[in-house]
């Protein structure tokens, strides 16, 4: 069920399979892209799991944020954890790929208190920010006013555009349908674009923050799983095996057949290794 709370940057979307009897999982998405790049995962995972998945203010949202919202990366990390503690979850296993990963380490290097397992997912981490051609191309369209960013994005309507590597061609195999979809408040919303080029221009401000933040990985105690695409062009493949290391009781997997997207292109292998996870007896 889609629903909405208010927050103190503004409206957040979020959908929300309501209470269960299993762990309460959190889903995090990536840079222009909404709650929907984990339906077929937490569709799999909702029949023993609480599933929430916010829309954060990243450039597919719906509902635009305040003016002076703060929309660094730290800034929507802090918001997570806002959300965590409004909706009043706890013990919560806390999942992000591809930029949702990179809040994720942000949140940990502020505490994340409601924050009892991680996951990262084919996600930026050390030097790798921003990622891979398509991050760099992104960041750059961020030099734009928002006019001219919104005239710029006109062309992700055709689907050869979408596909090239420069946009989501090397970020999934399979989703197209869901990127066109994702694009639609940027081609629609002034207001929309004014809070996407704000978010570029902070994150390209900060292209240190996560080989800063790997600094503060290994203080998270708590168990840790890093889940890589086999098949991933933008994320290095290294960097999967590096992180889980950093964690002390780090696990680590890998998902063939995928390119950055996971859960858009093999969310149901995705949705049993995070179940594994969840249920994982944190004694044994």
């Amino acid at each position: 069920m889609r629903k909405v709370v208010e927050l103190s940057a503004g409206p957040i979307e979020y959908e929300d399979n309501g209470e269960g009897p299993g762990p309460t999982v959190v889903l995090l998405h990536g840079l222009l892209m909404d709650s929907s790049l984990w339906h077929g995962t937490s569709g799999e995972l909702s029949r023993d799991h609480r599933c929430v998945v916010p829309t954060l203010p990243m450039g597919a949202h719906r509902r635009a944020v305040n003016a002076d919202a703060d929309l660094s990366l730290p800034g929507i990390a802090r918001l997570v954890a806002e959300f965590l503690e409004r909706l009043d979850l706890r013990d919560v296993t806390l999942v992000g790929n591809d930029t949702g990963g990179a809040l994720v380490q942000l949140l940990i290097r502020e505490g994340a208190a409601r924050v009892d397992r991680i996951a990262l997912v084919s996600c930026e981490a050390f030097d790798n920010f921003p990622p891979g051609l398509t991050g760099r191309t992104l960041m750059l369209t961020g030099k734009l006013s928002p006019w001219a960013f919104g005239l710029f994005m006109q062309q992700m309507r055709l689907r050869a555009v979408r596909r090239l590597p420069i946009a989501f061609g090397w970020l999934t195999r399979r989703g197209d349908l869901d990127t066109a979809r994702w694009m639609r408040p940027i081609l629609t919303q002034p207001e929309i674009r004014r809070d996407t080029v704000r978010l570029l221009r902070a994150a390209a401000a900060r292209p240190d923050l996560l080989r800063d933040s790997a600094g503060w990985l290994p203080e998270f105690t708590r168990l840790a799983l890093v889940v890589w695409a086999g098949d991933d062009r933008v994320m290095p493949f290294e960097h999967g095996e590096r992180l889980a290391g950093l964690f002390p009781r780090g696990r680590y997997a890998v998902v063939d057949d995928s390119y950055t997207l996971i859960p858009l292109d093999q969310p149901k292998k995705l949705a049993e290794l995070i179940r594994r996870f969840t249920h994982e007896d944190p004694d044994a």
